[in-house]
């Protein structure tokens, strides 16, 4: 660790404590006002018969991964009223082109920077918190109704969208989740929530997520690696929604599929972690 940037963001077990418990404080004040406050003044969405769902992707440097997934699983959806928020975290390779050669309007390109270190060059603190200076600047950019994630290697069943939006607006849910099919060791298994005694929000994996565009206020936290549980931008963002009151539904069907990435074997943290010195090279390049 001897860039000097880096000893700003303390990896200390007693500093990172006092961080995340400081944080917790201030969102279990803050969120559930936020909440009441975005319920108080959202519009009626009664009468939509069609409404605009953002969906955001955070993406460096998997320009190929991104073509061959996230982007034909996206355009290839059922329920066409989207905007595909693709934001760019400051990559080097083909990734604008390969954007910009779909050639599809609801397609929006959005690139961030990355001139300097958001944490300690660790693998399993980008497999923590590696997007979301990325999806902090896709949720400034939303403009429907409803908010989705894919990540760049991820993929949804043609009616991942048409399902989801479905179930959430027939039984007026803020939040909604499905189940996920996981693809390991070729190995097929269909992945919940509730198969995780620690896990009491009841919400599944988050290519699955479907929720109102008004809590785009509830940002993702880029101090999420210094917890010691939830540690995870999306399991630290989904137990907030949670604790803050958030309607939370869950749709006991597959909409979504993940699997490793080209080369690897393994899926998530396993990935990071056993090709730690890969990922730590990978994601040490800065561009301006």
């Amino acid at each position: 660790m001897n860039n000097p940037i880096l000893r700003h963001l303390p990896d200390n077990p007693v500093y990172n404590q006092a961080v995340s418990w400081i944080l917790k404080f201030g969102y279990s004040l803050t969120e559930p006002i936020k909440l009441r406050f975005h319920r108080l003044s959202a519009s009626d969405q009664s009468n939509l018969i069609c409404p605009k769902i953002s969906i955001i992707t955070p993406t460096y440097n998997r320009a190929q991964i991104l073509r061959d997934r996230a982007i034909p699983s996206v355009l290839g959806q059922t329920y066409s009223n989207f905007e595909f928020i693709i934001v760019d975290d400051g990559s080097t390779d083909e990734t604008r082109n390969v954007i910009e050669s779909a050639g599809d309007p609801r397609i929006k390109y959005h690139r961030t920077s990355r001139s300097r270190f958001r944490y300690p060059n660790k693998a399993v603190y980008h497999w923590f918190a590696g997007p979301v200076v990325a999806l902090n600047a896709g949720l400034s950019l939303v403009t429907g109704d409803w908010i989705a994630r894919i990540d760049d290697d991820d993929e949804w069943t043609p009616d991942h969208l048409e399902c989801l939006l479905k179930f959430a607006t027939s039984s007026d849910f803020e939040f909604v989740s499905s189940d996920l099919l996981m693809v390991e060791d070729g190995v097929e298994r269909i992945v919940t929530p509730f198969s995780d005694p620690l896990d009491t929000t009841g919400i599944g994996a988050t290519q699955t997520w479907l929720y109102r565009s008004y809590l785009k206020s509830f940002k993702y936290n880029i101090n999420c690696w210094r917890k010691s549980y939830f540690r995870v931008n999306d399991t630290d963002l989904q137990q907030r929604f949670y604790l803050s009151g958030v309607r939370i539904g869950y749709l006991s069907k597959v909409t979504a599929v993940i699997k490793p990435r080209p080369s690897e074997q393994h899926i998530g943290s396993r990935a990071y972690l056993k090709n730690s010195e890969h990922y730590e090279s990978f994601y040490s390049q800065k561009s301006e």
